[in-house]
């Protein structure tokens, strides 16, 4: 008798224990997978000829790594000027439908007209949000990018912020 007492521990102990580590592991993960979007952006800041300030349109990618709280995020950025900017982010879950983050990376620029994120290869930051329409695949997403030493004309940072709606996949 004390063996299936002792038998009968063990098994809960493991389907407790089980049912314990889902619930963590569940948690703690950030959310919501992988999406591309398209959506707006502003530049806020501009260079010494007054240039930078703009309103242009954006196309987002966000690659989420399964086993991490990590993902890898691009952003074109299109207006008079255009710029390319990757980043990988560190994402916090609010909930199950909101995470935050803020990313790292770089702001790659072209063209002879500053972009919203300036004119030249620049440090960037990227803190940002997303939201995931429940019952659906539809993504809200917004950030700020912050891209530091980023005009030829007088250095300065650059500061833009994007808005838009994505489709996970």
């Amino acid at each position: 008798m004390s063996h299936l007492i002792r038998f009968m521990a063990t098994v809960s102990t493991v389907v407790l224990g089980s049912f314990s580590l889902m619930s963590k592991s569940a948690f703690a993960q950030a959310a919501y997978g992988s999406y591309v979007g398209v959506g707006g952006t502003f530049g806020i800041e501009e260079d010494n000829r007054g240039e930078g300030r703009q309103f242009g349109g954006v196309l987002a990618a966000r690659y989420k790594l399964v086993e991490l709280p990590v993902s890898l995020r691009a952003q074109a950025l299109i207006g008079a000027g255009t710029a390319v900017v990757p980043t990988i982010s560190y994402d916090f879950p609010l909930n199950w439908q909101t995470d935050v983050y803020l990313g790292a990376g770089a702001s790659f620029a072209s063209g002879d007209t500053p972009s919203p994120v300036g004119d030249q290869t620049s440090f960037a930051l990227q803190p940002g949000i997303d939201y995931v329409v429940p019952n659906s695949n539809t993504v809200i997403f917004g950030n700020a990018i912050i891209a530091f030493d980023a005009y030829r004309n007088g250095g300065g940072t650059a500061i833009s912020v994007q808005g838009g709606v994505g489709v996970r996949f």
